[in-house]
């Protein structure tokens, strides 16, 4: 036996028949909306004049200013290298090892 399942979307503006769903975001949140033709055609209008100027994100989460990848308020490039020069062994990826920070930390002061 075969089964047909149709899904009908129905216009979030104003309950009628809906011709799509369409997916944007804003500050950081996804949005997605079912929308006849009529208010798919004024969405897209109403964000024409912003979408013409914007710029797709690269790939990656974005970064916020200021901050470091280990959230100590190190710089973890810096430190690294600080321990090459001064010949400690330090991991080249990832973490640094507290007693090297500890190390570069007191040598900067």
């Amino acid at each position: 036996m075969a089964q047909k399942i149709v899904t009908l979307l129905s216009d979030d503006i104003d309950g009628s028949e809906a011709s799509e769903s369409i997916r944007f975001g804003l500050d950081g949140t996804e949005y997605e909306i079912d929308l006849n033709e009529q208010h798919a055609r004024e969405l897209r209008e109403a964000l024409q004049r912003f979408t013409e100027v914007a710029r797709r994100p690269s790939g990656g989460r974005p970064r916020r200013a200021g901050r470091n990848s280990s959230g100590s308020g190190i710089d973890a490039k810096a430190v690294r290298q600080w321990a090459l020069d001064n010949g400690l062994q330090v991991n080249t990826r990832g973490r640094v090892q507290q007693e090297i920070v500890e190390k570069y930390q007191a040598a900067q002061r």
